[in-house]
């Protein structure tokens, strides 16, 4: 891994708790990655438990950049899930068993220096807006398709939040009002007819009834094994059934984007997540398309839709970045007390 500059002062730690693995990556202040640590968080039981693979994450990436505690400038942390970012608290994370964690102050303990806490694809979104797709943007709309619906936005530089919490669910507008039973316990949420989830089912379905054979060959009917990767072959394959389900829930995107557009007038719209990198003109020609049918005509064609251009650095990017950004200047820019390696 490359080391710190001379003109580096801090190192910023960014760190991604989405999916079944944690990701923490060390930067300096050029946003140069130093180091970094992955684990499992899978089969961790318990608040103390998890936040202890946090740290003991946190721990390696900083080892392996060879960067000391007194090094940090400060540490991101992207969480899937609603979080105060006020005060650093999860507000529930059920695969580790968080609810009302204080997550920001407990790390600050361990590591004696700032900790912002976001959601991921707030952080997701940040990360575009700073270093992808999203730059130059006055006001930023990310849409990350994933086993929900995610959605961010960035508003004059600054993560776009509610009164407590954060927001932006753009899985949860419903779409419709007698439709398929949503995770949240309603009923037609985008999520529910356009997450992968809603698109796996679909087409384990279609493979079922023989109308998708290269899926049934490859994966059966199991949702688990009907992925990103395997969706994105059986349409270079052009598999009509597992084409148009997919075309489908891109112009459902659409249309959930069309009422952030109405609300909004975003310049720019960022789709990420896997689902859009495997299969990116379906997606962006979908999106496009539901957003323009449904959106007030006024607003047709006034935000840019484009694929994100980090891939899974964007989450754990943008956290460290938003670190930077909310910590005072002062501080900031203050001489470590170690002399940082060149």
């Amino acid at each position: 891994m490359a080391m710190m500059s001379k003109t580096s002062k801090k190192a910023w730690v960014g760190f991604d708790l989405g999916g079944t693995k944690m990701l923490a990556v060390v930067y300096n202040d050029r946003f140069k990655a130093l180091g970094r640590a992955r684990q499992k968080s899978q089969g961790v039981a318990g608040a103390k438990a998890g936040l202890g693979r946090v740290v003991e994450t946190i721990r390696l990436a900083l080892a392996d950049a060879k960067i000391k505690n007194t090094q940090l400038g400060g540490i991101g942390i992207a969480v899937p899930g609603p979080v105060n970012g006020h005060d650093g608290t999860v507000i529930e994370m059920p695969n580790l068993g968080w609810k009302n964690m204080k997550l920001a102050a407990e790390l600050r303990k361990v590591f004696k220096c700032p900790v912002s806490v976001l959601n991921d694809v707030d952080a997701g979104t940040y990360g575009e807006y700073r270093f992808g797709a999203g730059r130059g943007g006055r006001t930023v709309l990310g849409i990350f398709p994933g086993t929900g619906i995610g959605g961010g936005c960035v508003y004059r530089g600054e993560i776009f939040s509610g009164a407590s919490r954060s927001c932006m669910e753009i899985g949860h507008i419903n779409v419709q009002p007698q439709g398929a039973f949503c995770g949240c316990g309603s009923r037609g949420c985008l999520e529910a007819v356009a997450s992968r989830l809603a698109i796996s089912q679909a087409v384990a379905a279609a493979a079922y009834r023989g109308d998708a054979p290269f899926i049934l060959k490859a994966a059966g009917t199991n949702l688990k094994d009907i992925r990103s990767g395997l969706l994105a072959q059986a349409v270079a394959k052009r598999e009509r059934a597992v084409v148009r389900i997919l075309e489908d829930a891109a112009r459902w995107i659409g249309m959930g984007a069309a009422t952030l557009i109405n609300l909004l007038n975003p310049d720019i719209i960022v789709l990420g997540g896997g689902l859009v990198t495997a299969i990116p003109g379906l997606f962006l020609k979908g999106v496009r398309d539901g957003a323009n049918a449904t959106c007030m005509k006024s607003f047709r064609n006034t935000a840019r839709i484009l694929i994100a251009e980090l891939g899974d650095d964007a989450t754990v990017k943008g956290a460290a970045a938003w670190a930077m950004h909310a910590t005072p200047p002062a501080q900031r820019d203050a001489t470590p007390k170690n002399r940082l390696p060149r």
